[in-house]
Formats: structure tokens, C-alpha cells, sequence
């Protein structure tokens, strides 16, 4: 799978958020602040994955459709990864 910017790009925000939940307990912020930062990557995190699960599901039916081959055993693919993800 050819992995896009946008979906690396989307990793490298999380990291930066991640960065200053760290800085955050550094500097001794209030713990509910931290918690709602890290809810706030938790959430960026699981749609991050369901973009890349999504546009890998993408690729591979285009691929298969111009093969003329099924797609059935793809979407439960998916599917056991979306489950899997949570």
C-alpha cells in the first residue's frame, strides 16, 4: 500500500499533541486538562486508522475490480481490521 502525506501527516499531528501532553505533565498542568489531551489523541489516532483502512480498502477493490476478481473476502478484511482497531 503506498502510504500518502496526508495519512503520515495526519501521525506527525498526533506526535506534536502527544509532545505536549508530555510538556503538559512537565509543567504540572491540571489533570483534567491532560485527560481531555489525550482523549483528544485517542480521537485522532482512530481516525487515523480508519482513514488508512479506508483508502487501503480503496485501493484493493479498484485492483481487484480491473482484475475482474471478487471483493468479498476484501470487505470482511476490513472489517476484522475495524473491529481489530478498536
Amino acid at each position: 500500500m503506498k502510504y500518502t502525506d496526508d495519512m503520515k501527516n495526519r501521525l506527525r499531528r498526533v506526535e506534536g499533541q502527544v509532545r505536549g501532553v508530555l510538556k503538559m505533565m512537565e509543567e504540572e498542568k491540571d489533570c483534567k486538562d491532560v485527560i481531555y489531551q489525550l482523549s483528544a489523541i485517542r480521537s485522532a489516532v482512530d481516525k487515523a486508522t480508519a482513514y488508512i483502512i479506508g483508502k487501503n480498502m480503496e485501493q484493493c477493490m479498484l485492483e481487484r475490480l480491473k482484475k475482474g476478481e471478487s471483493t468479498e473476502d476484501l470487505i470482511q478484511e476490513t472489517i476484522n481490521l475495524l473491529v481489530k482497531s478498536r
